[in-house]
């Protein structure tokens, strides 16, 4: 069992997401932190709430990056915690960050930070991810489980859920859509970095063994009218 640290600056649904799964055991980890950089941060009081240890480090004002950065590893190691999920963290962390939580032997080169994006990475990185695939006009978007480099949204992808993109979409329907997926597929990753299935190979990120049927996931068929 894999020891998680969460960094989240918002409601915290991801982070209820992987709570479920932890606690029905459907992913071999704890939340061991639940670190913000906001303090009226929803995902505190989610943390809270499930009686997971919290941080606050606010970070409005901030101009150090790397003196801020120093404080969150520091939270972060005493707490043990083995694997970082980024999940709705509204800040770049700093390569002296992912130095502290890079590759480890049992890792099989695999960085020790991961996110999730609301996007089909590499396509729409940063901000408002849904808003640029409706003003693009693309019929697909989704969403993507990456390790995290020093790019914006630039990590390996491990695994991504397709989504249609409806013509009637806004960005609050398009992102609620995506969501859903969001809160299976991480989850999902994290199982299979704590079943230690994951290697990296140069930018590709190998799955040991085949994937399960239930663990496939399908594009929306295009159908004929």
């Amino acid at each position: 069992m894999i020891r998680l640290g969460v960094l989240a600056s918002g409601g915290g649904t991801n982070l209820q997401a992987l709570l479920d799964a932890c606690a029905a055991r459907r992913v071999d980890a704890e939340v061991a932190l639940v670190l913000s950089n906001v303090p009226e941060a929803g995902a505190l009081a989610r943390a809270a709430r499930a009686g997971v240890p919290t941080s606050c480090l606010p970070s409005k004002g901030v101009t150090d990056r790397a003196a801020y950065d120093e404080a969150v590893v520091a939270s972060l190691r005493e707490a043990r915690v083995e694997l970082v999920c980024l999940a709705g963290y509204m800040r770049l962390v700093t390569p002296a960050f992912l130095r502290a939580f890079g590759p480890s032997p049992s890792t099989r080169g695999c960085p020790r930070v991961v996110n999730i994006h609301p996007a089909l990475l590499p396509s729409f990185p940063g901000l408002h991810a849904q808003r640029q695939a409706l003003q693009a006009g693309v019929r697909i978007s989704g969403c993507t489980v990456h390790f995290v480099d020093e790019g914006t949204d630039t990590g390996p992808v491990i695994t991504q859920a397709a989504v249609p993109v409806l013509d009637d979409d806004t960005e609050a329907t398009l992102a609620a859509r995506i969501l859903e997926q969001e809160h299976r597929l991480y989850p999902q990753a994290i199982q299979w970095i704590a079943e230690g299935r994951l290697s990296l190979d140069g930018r590709r990120v190998r799955l040991d063994r085949a994937i399960p049927p239930a663990e496939r996931l399908r594009s929306p068929a295009a159908e004929l009218a």
